[in-house]
């Protein structure tokens, strides 16, 4: 009995260090929800037309994991899905599988990346690059529901249009709008959720990536057509790739060499997707450039092999002590460890699958250059606060000032001729 009283007693301690599948709790429950919800629509047939109860629906899952999974998952979270079918059709209008699409934005943590823009909206890049998350405020998220139907009908048409395209193509050997992959330049949607962790709601959307996973981009611009406070900050110009403006595009006398066949049926796109978003009172849209400098590219690819030849003759002299001059104890040397972080030389080929955004320069451009054009930032709609804004920014800047806010149809107008003047 005394031994029994003297022996001591242990009591469990709960870690107090909480772990999650992602550095943050959201993207966890992020990332737990694509699979979730992909997964569910495995055994969803696919109907034959969307009828307008599919863009009102929603999937909706609540777990509440009580002293469970917690160094894991958080213990209480919801995932919404929007308009399960809408987007998973507009997934198969853009050739997307949603296997790879699920793979993509789970297998790895998206990364976070700077976003340029005013809004505060917080930005993730899917590790493999071919996606976006962008973080939603209520507004958008209502604006979206509003369009959707408007903007799958618009997609699906220009899907139709695209394969009658390539009937024509195969039956008379004609090409049409080779170099325009996309067939519209609006944002790519892929799937809208909503996250609720520890009773905290974050809105998240989901698009292609405009730019090319493989290609790296060497300048970037953002135009809208006003030049009325368009120019990039200094904290902007500070980092490693900034977001230049209007009034940049001007100052670096910065011009799209495409050709006027090419710029003839990219503004014939332009114009009818800018046309589209007035006839849906949206405005402050932009036109997203991005220049990949195959030159420069090429350059940099051979610097990066030489470095990597150079740190490992360097490591192998350190492993086998002795110099390359000498004949030591015979070792060879071995490729970089890691190979798939050296870009390859671009050999003129753009790959549609992944680069539905990109044209080639035409051969008058004095570089070699690939374009990367998209419309972003499409979800603002020329409501009372929009009105209010236009009012105090004319009698701050004037009648005639170039500002950002105006009509609808006013702002597609300056756009496109904006645009149209920086293409030859």
């Amino acid at each position: 009995m005394a031994n029994a009283k003297m022996k001591p007693k242990f009591k469990a301690v709960t870690p107090k260090l909480k772990l999650f599948r992602a550095n943050d709790p959201q993207l966890s429950v992020f990332m737990w929800g694509i699979n979730y919800t992909i997964t569910g629509l495995e055994h969803v047939k696919v109907p034959v037309m969307l009828m307008p109860d599919d863009f009102k629906a929603f999937s909706k899952v609540k777990v509440d994991n009580h002293m469970f999974n917690k160094d894991i998952m958080p213990s209480h979270y919801k995932v919404k899905e929007y308009c399960p079918l809408v987007f998973r059709n507009l997934r198969e209008r853009f050739d997307i599988d949603d296997h790879d699409y699920m793979n993509s934005l789970t297998n790895k943590q998206p990364v976070e990346i700077d976003s340029p823009g005013r809004s505060g909206a917080r930005m993730f890049m899917s590790h493999d690059k071919k996606y976006f998350i962008k973080s939603l405020v209520t507004e958008e998220v209502e604006q979206m529901h509003h369009i959707l139907k408007q903007y799958h009908q618009y997609i699906v048409e220009v899907h139709a249009h695209t394969l009658l395209c390539l009937f024509t193509f195969m039956l008379h050997y004609y090409v049409y709008i080779v170099e325009v992959h996309a067939h519209t330049l609006l944002p790519h949607y892929l799937g809208m959720y909503r996250i609720t962790v520890n009773d905290v709601e974050h809105y998240l959307i989901i698009m292609r990536n405009v730019f090319s996973p493989r290609l790296t981009i060497h300048k970037k611009y953002d135009l809208k057509g006003s030049t009325v406070d368009r120019h990039a900050s200094d904290k902007e110009k500070s980092k490693d790739l900034p977001t230049y403006k209007d009034n940049d595009f001007i100052r670096d006398e910065a011009v799209l060499f495409l050709g006027k066949d090419t710029k003839d049926k990219l503004m014939t796109t332009i114009t009818k997707d800018a046309e589209f978003l007035a006839s849906l009172h949206l405005m402050d849209y932009s036109l997203i450039v991005g220049i990949h400098d195959c030159d420069k590219a090429e350059m940099e690819s051979a610097e990066m092999v030489q470095r990597a030849k150079e740190g490992e003759e360097d490591s192998n002299e350190e492993e086998n002590g002795y110099d390359d001059d000498q004949n030591g104890m015979g070792g060879v040397p071995t490729p970089p460890d890691s190979p798939q972080l050296i870009q390859a030389p671009f050999n003129g080929d753009i790959d549609n699958t992944i680069e539905r955004f990109a044209m080639k320069c035409s051969d008058d451009c004095p570089r070699r250059e690939i374009y990367f054009l998209a419309m972003i930032d499409i979800l603002t709609k020329y409501g009372v606060k929009k009105r209010t804004a236009q009012a105090a920014k004319t009698m701050k800047h004037g009648a005639n000032a170039e500002i950002s806010t105006v009509k609808p149809e006013q702002y597609a107008r300056r756009f496109l001729d904006f645009v149209s003047k920086c293409i030859e």
